[in-house]
């Protein structure tokens, strides 16, 4: 294939990978350099495609793509699955509870924005949470119901991504990235991989890559913990809980196979990845409060990845130079992002205009370009 068809992705997680099967089956032929591909963030995400209960007033464009991506995702399962593996989609939906009145009223907060919005959130004393989920604790006092806010196995994900990748003519270069330029891509060991466009979808790494993202990407640190039920204990939760504790966030996403994963924390700390001793006891300490069972578990991973944070919280999807694109800062929503993501970096090869939701997330909002 000529090299005017030749894709080069920076990246190997949920974003690069999405956007490499879909560029090769978009008939171009596509490289992708990565270290370690499938074990960056994506790798130590929660899973949750929560673009609802992940919303606030003044957010209203994120809301927009991960709304229009989430309505992507069954299409995309159905896909993946066909092409390289069943990513574990989990239709059950989303419970957002509080324990105390501060956290009721951000829930009222929400549940009035997103009503003003026309999106379905229903509110659940704490008897209808727990006819539920039998497992959700004597604190918790209300919440909603969101039934449109679904989950994802990112490491079934993953995987399946990196299988149809390869059955899609991608290949791999276990290397590195130094920095990228405009159809080309410079390795750590100097050596050059040439092409006709690149695609910067590095995450928080991005920023160190090329000199127009400095400013832009940054690194925000989110600690994970991975619990499995024992025999005896009660069953994981059929939904995901999203919950307020003392204000604090914490999530539980369940597993198929009787895992549950927590987190919920957000350090603005540069690039440390280690796990601290606070971090686990006040993940442990919140997510007994909301559903008390889990002390009966085993304690079966701690970690800790780096989200790709934007100074909006939008993405940057989009052409920052003639044969350089970005794929970037999703912060908490690229595996939410990812279907719509791809799909915008074909179209952006191609020449396609791209849907309004995703020209919001166009670099140019920084520079003051047109967008």
């Amino acid at each position: 294939m000529g090299h005017e068809r030749a894709v080069v992705v920076v990246g190997g997680g949920v974003i690069g990978l999405s956007v490499a099967w879909a560029v090769a089956d978009a008939g171009y032929s596509v490289r992708v350099v990565d270290p370690t591909p499938t074990r960056g963030a994506s790798w130590l995400a929660g899973g949750m495609l929560a673009p609802v209960t992940e919303s606030w007033p003044g957010e209203e464009h994120v809301l927009e793509l991960g709304s229009s991506s989430l309505a992507a995702w069954p299409d995309f399962a159905s896909r993946l699955t066909a092409a390289g593996g069943d990513p574990g989609l989990r239709l059950e939906g989303t419970l957002a509870v509080a324990l105390d009145s501060a956290d009721v009223g951000t829930l009222d907060v929400l549940a009035e924005f997103l009503r003003g919005l026309g999106r379905e959130a229903q509110n659940r004393t704490a008897r209808e949470l727990r006819a539920m989920e039998p497992g959700i604790g004597p604190g918790v006092r209300s919440g909603l119901h969101v039934p449109g806010d679904l989950a994802v196995d990112n490491r079934a994900l993953l995987t399946a991504l990196h299988t149809a990748c390869r059955r899609s003519g991608v290949e791999f270069v276990t290397a590195s990235a130094r920095e990228v330029h405009p159809g080309a891509v410079v390795l750590a060991d100097e050596s050059t991989v040439e092409c006709a466009v690149v695609v910067l979808a590095a995450g928080a790494w991005s920023g160190r890559l090329h000199p127009a993202l400095e400013p832009l990407v940054r690194p925000v640190k989110g600690e994970i913990l991975r619990l499995h039920g024992r025999r005896g204990a009660l069953p994981v939760p059929t939904r995901t809980i999203r919950a307020h504790v003392e204000s604090r966030p914490v999530y539980l996403v369940p597993r198929a196979d009787g895992e549950l994963i927590l987190g919920a924390t957000q350090l603005e700390v540069g690039f440390d990845q280690s796990v601290t001793a606070g971090a686990v006891r006040d993940l442990l300490r919140d997510a007994e409060q909301v559903l008390p069972g889990i002390a009966e578990y085993a304690l079966t991973e701690t970690a800790a990845g780096l989200r790709s944070g934007s100074p909006d919280n939008l993405p940057l999807i989009g052409e920052v130079a003639p044969g350089l694109l970005v794929a970037t800062g999703h912060h908490r929503n690229g595996l939410l992002l990812a279907p719509v993501t791809a799909d915008a970096v074909v179209a952006l090869l191609r020449g396609e205009d791209l849907p309004d939701a995703v020209r919001a997330a166009d670099p140019a909002r920084f520079s003051g370009r047109d967008t």
